[in-house]
């Protein structure tokens, strides 16, 4: 609350401008469904939770063809971790008034909500279940207001000292087979990172209709401590524990009562669906960015 003037000043120069307050959870998705139906811009403030609610609002407006922008001012920093969006705020302002649009991927999720209901989420970045559930319960701690990816080491760690394995059950697309592994956690990305910075899935793109599926099977206090650089690495695959897949439609289920958390929120758990939506948004960039040389 105390940057975000300095950059509504720079983009109030250049367009019309209103703002929000969130005051809740899921507050966002609200103000952005709201947003939509006269905003050709709809900027998120905040971290990977704020643009992940403001995605549901977007997806979930009636007719929306609003664009997306982002101002990254997390702790986690995650999705600005694949898109690299500017800081300053000139340039912010640049970016949201006239930038490139960058059409990316969306994913929904279907799972069951922490009572038993039926629950639907997006999300652009990416989930993931297992250890990963319980660790986003645990994410916000007194480390947060110093560093997301030591708040997340610290829950990690935490977690981990009681963590039972769990035995999940995948489907991928329309192949009926079914992979059964005995896991510490599987990552569902349409973006690379999560946690503060673990590289997960280091061969996600934001737009090719795929994502990126890495299960982990159960390690040791041992293993983890031992390995977790190479977790943390975009060289996840190279451990002999690690596993990878892609697909556009994933189903996983368990027995067990498995946690899934959405861009580190903790929102469910197993069974779950999730299917992507081909470039359903599009996000605004900075003219020069990278992402725009990418194959399309």
């Amino acid at each position: 609350m105390r940057r975000w003037p300095e950059y509504a000043a720079a983009i109030g120069e250049l367009a019309k401008l209103d703002s929000h307050v969130t005051e809740r959870p899921n507050h966002a998705t609200e103000l952005a469904r709201g947003a939509a139906r006269y905003a050709d811009v709809v900027v998120a403030v905040g971290g990977d939770g704020t643009i992940n609610e403001v995605v549901n609002g977007l997806l979930t407006a009636e007719g929306n063809t609003a664009k997306l922008a982002y101002i990254p001012m997390g702790t986690g920093g995650d999705f600005q971790r694949s898109v690299q969006l500017p800081l300053k705020p000139a340039e912010v302002a640049q970016v949201v008034t006239s930038g490139q649009v960058y059409s990316i991927d969306a994913a929904r999720a279907r799972l069951l909500g922490h009572g038993g209901d039926a629950v639907e989420r997006y999300f652009i970045n990416l989930t993931s279940f297992g250890m990963g559930g319980d660790v986003s319960v645990r994410a916000k701690n007194f480390l947060s207001p110093l560093s997301g990816k030591l708040a997340f080491l610290y829950a990690t760690f935490a977690v981990f000292l009681g963590y039972r394995g769990k035995t999940v059950r995948l489907k991928f697309d329309e192949d009926p087979r079914e992979h059964e592994f005995f896991i510490t956690n599987v990552a569902v990305g349409n973006g690379r990172y999560h946690g503060g910075g673990m590289h997960p899935c280091p061969r996600a793109v934001l737009n090719d209709g795929q994502l990126e599926v890495t299960p982990i099977e159960r390690l040791s206090m041992f293993e983890l401590i031992r390995d977790i650089r190479v977790l943390y690495s975009d060289n996840v695959y190279v451990h002999p524990k690690a596993h990878h897949f892609r697909a556009s439609r994933v189903v996983a289920e368990s027995s067990d009562i498995v946690r899934v958390e959405v861009d580190g929120e903790a929102i469910g758990r197993l069974p779950m669906e999730i299917t992507v939506l081909p470039r359903a948004l599009g996000l605004l960039v900075p003219r020069s960015s990278p992402l725009l040389v990418e194959p399309q």
